[in-house]
């Protein structure tokens, strides 16, 4: 039986510091690594499971907005959004060109952030009508969030970290001291958690002053996290083959559980308490009910090929998967 490694991170790594217009910094980073990226299975094995609904192009993002009830799917050649009824993904979608591709769908305040690190641009979509509003953020700009009236983005270039943006989207700070290569921002209460693929760690930061928290390391190669209605950080260790839990105020490191199959993409569903995990390595995905102290499978489906992404549907329960090589999205009731 496999068990749960519950432990304080070995390696902690305590960080201070201020945005880079105080420049102060007293820092002990790990090895920086190489990012993982999602594996390739082999041949095409098991007949996905549920419903699958042609795309019109690879998918490198999706969400699904509860409140619209719309699933927006970020596709390539060309890039554009696709915003389909949450239950009709049959129906024709209304399209949103894009000025390059999308990595990270965020939801944040009813509006949809999306990221685009080759054009610098952050747009916040209207949904479901799909009303645009373009912001210039140099930097990379590849993930977003939303803390307060502030909205937080991750810069990916060298040498950069997090922007910092007010109410009006005016450049407030960036904070690129501590960083390598950031990845993923996400709301932990007044502060965001910051994951740095670089230095595979995960780092609170104050967005209001600048200052910069404790961090810590984050498995082998960590390249997806979201949070939980318990206000942890989810993260899956592509390399490690590890769902990895955080709790936040302070950052520790609460669970460490085997995910073989080289996870990936990762949804939670809040009303059920279930981690939804992509395993690449294998075309499936994995339902694990993480509301106890150790994470118990709880479902496993065979998926549509290269299963780079995930969202849920929290109504119904619905696990939406979507394919990075055009085998479109499906649609797995559990």
């Amino acid at each position: 039986m496999r068990r749960l490694m519950a432990a304080l991170l070995t390696g902690t790594v305590l960080l201070t510091a201020c945005s880079t217009s105080q420049g102060n910094t007293n820092e002990q980073p790990p090895d920086e690594v190489i990012p993982a990226g999602p594996a390739v299975a082999a041949a095409r094995g098991a007949i996905p499971v549920g419903t699958v609904t042609p795309l019109p192009g690879k998918a490198t993002a999706l969400t699904l907005d509860e409140t619209t009830r719309t699933v927006a799917i970020a596709v390539t050649d060309p890039a554009r959004l696709l915003l389909y009824p949450a239950d009709n993904l049959a129906a024709t979608p209304r399209e949103i060109p894009l000025p390059g591709p999308v990595e990270h769908l965020t939801l944040a305040d009813g509006k949809l952030l999306a990221p685009v690190r080759a054009n610098g641009k952050l747009l916040r979509i209207t949904l479901p009508d799909g009303a645009t509003e373009t912001l210039d953020v140099t930097g990379g700009p590849l993930s977003a969030t939303q803390v307060g009236d502030r909205t937080i983005v991750a810069l990916r270039e060298p040498g950069q970290g997090i922007a910092v943006l007010n109410a009006a989207g005016k450049l407030e700070r960036t904070i690129n001291t501590g960083f390598r290569g950031v990845s993923t921002v996400l709301p932990a209460g007044k502060k965001v958690v910051v994951l740095d693929e670089l230095r595979t760690a995960v780092i609170e930061v104050d967005p209001a002053t600048g200052e910069l928290g404790a961090g810590l390391r984050s498995g082998d190669a960590t390249t997806h996290a979201i949070t939980d209605r318990f206000g942890r950080v989810l993260a899956v260790d592509t390399r490690g083959g590890e769902l990895l839990a955080f709790s936040t105020n302070p950052l520790i490191m609460r669970q460490r559980y085997p995910v073989p199959g080289a996870p990936y993409g990762i949804a939670y569903d809040r009303t059920r308490d279930l981690a939804w995990i992509t395993l690449t390595e294998r075309d499936e995905v994995v339902g694990y009910n993480v509301a106890t102290g150790s994470p118990e499978e709880k479902y496993r489906f065979a998926t549509v090929h290269q299963p780079n992404s995930v969202t849920v549907d929290p109504k119904s329960g619905r696990v939406l998967v979507a394919s990075a090589d055009g085998g479109g999205v499906q649609v797995v009731q559990p």
